[in-house]
């Protein structure tokens, strides 16, 4: 049914342009052509003939054109060929005389993006949200920014006058260049371009990289296309010769790979029967490539359509849900006054009633005037009785009131409601576009920051490097001296510190011989009492007898062998400083 819808719109142009009765024939012939449905020319000859029997002059164009040729389509056409046809058929009869900003080729692509984003009801139009959304693609595309107030204006005109726009119509405020002032034909025919491919031909990513060979294992550059299902790979961006196709489905896997063999930026695309080697131009071109490719396989997994197919149908959707919601409250609204009215003529009917009722007890009450005396009595029990009637009608008219007035209530509520709820769905959208146009600003910034500190970057690398080779000698005679200035001022240091230790030592041995002196001339009493308890009791007594050292200073306070081996430990220090 979708690709039966596609078809229609395009032919619908070429079959409102042609005068059925002399061109009927030659279109149908070259639909069959382009559509690649096998037709006999005389079974045509015998459609078209001039007489009443023959399908087309008894049931009409569009069912013999279901029946015969959109039926047997099997979707092995070309696209862009088929459209081409349509659109020479009927731009000669249609497209503007004004000149216009645009080539030829430029307004048969805006055509094409027309009959894809238009509305599934003729004559086609297109409504102001996807003039907005087509607008944007084709600004982006451009690298400009999106003027929504100009937007907007021109939004409220369009409202006012006509629910969307024609293709015609369309091409004209492309062409007139109203949103893309300031901007060169080539510019505008590039984005226009852009747009056409990602829209039309499900072109979700393309460029170039290099690819790793099969058979011989050399790295030629490509130019690839990624469409939902395929990618393609030819010699240049001209699409003219095509080397090869990578064909994706759910069991696909992307996976990136180490630099290696001199080449950068590697990533494997993993197939069922093959599994290729790419390399792109830059990491941000890699991870690009790589969430392209995964996104793809991950919708083919899913079955989902493309993204922009996917979202024009969103964007369809809430269209329907908004207009149905519109409607269920005009038929609420409606519904109310409808009722509203009912209760007012129940009022009206009521008052009536009432002032007839009055009318006849005031008639009443003068015909109990004029009887005679002996009446009364039965006269008076009447009047009674009427103002109990009076009372019960007087009840009925405030009940009535109470409830007319809650109808009115209830009509102002939900006026309320209304406008609350439009006011709210501005509010989104106006947030949505806002945070759109901030994401963008804020992406074109980033890029421009990057592009920006690469180059510093590579300045900064530049001077470092002449920098560096005419300081390095420099700087190899300056380490030398820092390393021997460094070892002078460790041994002094060393020195200053053994000259502390000797001075600390000597103070000690001066204190610990006085101690020794005080405990002897203390223990001389009772060393003869503890001398029979030898073999249990052994008494401190001062240490080595060797020979010290003598010094220009007094008593060394090493001996030699522990000076022999602080001198080992000195010379393993400053040998290790060096």
């Amino acid at each position: 049914v979708g690709l039966k819808e596609e078809l229609l719109k395009s032919i619908w142009h070429a079959f409102t342009a042609l005068d059925l009765d002399r061109s009927g024939k030659v279109l149908s012939h070259n639909l069959c052509t382009v559509l690649n449905v096998p037709h006999d020319p005389v079974a045509l000859e015998e459609h078209f003939r001039d007489d009443d029997e023959g399908p087309v002059s008894n049931q009409g164009y569009m069912p013999y054109l279901n029946k015969f040729i959109l039926e047997k389509v099997q979707g092995n056409f070309d696209k862009v060929e088929f459209n081409r046809m349509c659109w020479t058929l009927c731009a000669k009869k249609n497209l503007s005389k004004s000149p216009l900003l645009i080539s030829d080729e430029d307004a048969f692509k805006v055509w094409v993006i027309f009959n894809f984003l238009s509305e599934d009801k003729y004559p086609l139009i297109i409504v102001p949200e996807e003039i907005e959304y087509l607008l944007k693609k084709i600004t982006e595309a451009m690298g400009a920014g999106w003027q929504q107030e100009q937007f907007d204006h021109y939004k409220i005109a369009l409202n006012t006058s006509r629910e969307g726009l024609s293709a015609w119509e369309l091409i004209d405020l492309i062409g007139s260049g109203q949103f893309s002032k300031g901007m060169d034909r080539q510019t505008v025919s590039m984005a226009i371009n852009e747009v056409f491919n990602e829209l039309i031909l499900d072109v979700l990513k393309q460029g170039y990289m290099l690819k790793k060979g099969h058979k011989r294992k050399n790295w030629m550059e490509r130019w690839f296309v990624l469409k939902p299902n395929i990618i393609s790979y030819y010699v240049s961006e001209d699409l003219k010769d095509k080397k090869g196709d990578i064909i994706l489905d759910g069991n696909c896997c992307v996976e990136a790979l180490p630099d290696k063999d001199g080449k950068k930026c590697l990533f494997l695309i993993k197939c069922l029967d093959k599994t290729f080697e790419i390399s792109a131009s830059d990491k941000k071109k890699k991870q690009e490539w790589i969430q392209a490719i995964q996104s793809t396989v991950n919708l083919l997994r899913a079955g989902s359509p493309p993204p922009h197919k996917e979202a024009r149908q969103k964007r369809k959707e809430l269209r329907q849900k908004l207009l149905a919601e519109q409607e269920e409250l005009e038929r609420q609204m409606k519904e109310l006054q409808a009722a509203n009215e009912n209760k007012q003529k129940e009022l009206e009917t009521v008052r009536k009633q009432l002032e007839a009722a009055a009318a006849r007890a005031a008639e009443e009450e003068k015909k109990r005037l004029q009887t005679q005396v002996e009446l009364q009595d039965r006269f008076s029990l009447e009047l009674e009785r009427e103002k109990m009637v009076r009372q019960k009608m007087e009840e009925q008219v405030a009940q009535k009131s109470s409830e007319l007035e809650q109808y009115l209530q209830r009509v102002r509520e939900l006026e309320e409601m209304y406008k609350q709820l439009q006011e709210a769905l501005e509010d989104e959208k106006q947030a949505r576009q806002d945070e759109e146009t901030v994401r963008k600003l804020q992406a074109r910034l980033l890029e421009e920051e990057t592009a920006k500190r690469a180059e510093l970057e590579k300045w900064h690398l530049q001077q470092q490097q002449t920098i560096q080779m005419t300081e390095a000698e420099k700087q190899e005679l300056e380490n030398q001296r820092m390393m021997k200035e460094q070892a002078l001022q460790v041994a002094m240091e060393q020195l200053k510190q053994l000259e502390l230790e000797r001075k600390e030592a000597l103070e000690q041995y001066e204190e610990v011989k006085k101690k020794l002196e005080t405990a002897a001339n203390n223990t001389k009493s009772w060393k003869d009492k503890v001398a029979h308890h030898e073999g249990l009791i052994r008494l401190i007594e001062p240490g080595s007898k060797n020979p010290h050292l003598i010094t220009n200073w007094g008593p060394a306070a090493f001996t030699e062998a522990e000076l022999e081996e602080r001198q080992r430990s000195w010379k393993g220090k400053k040998a290790t400083s060096e």
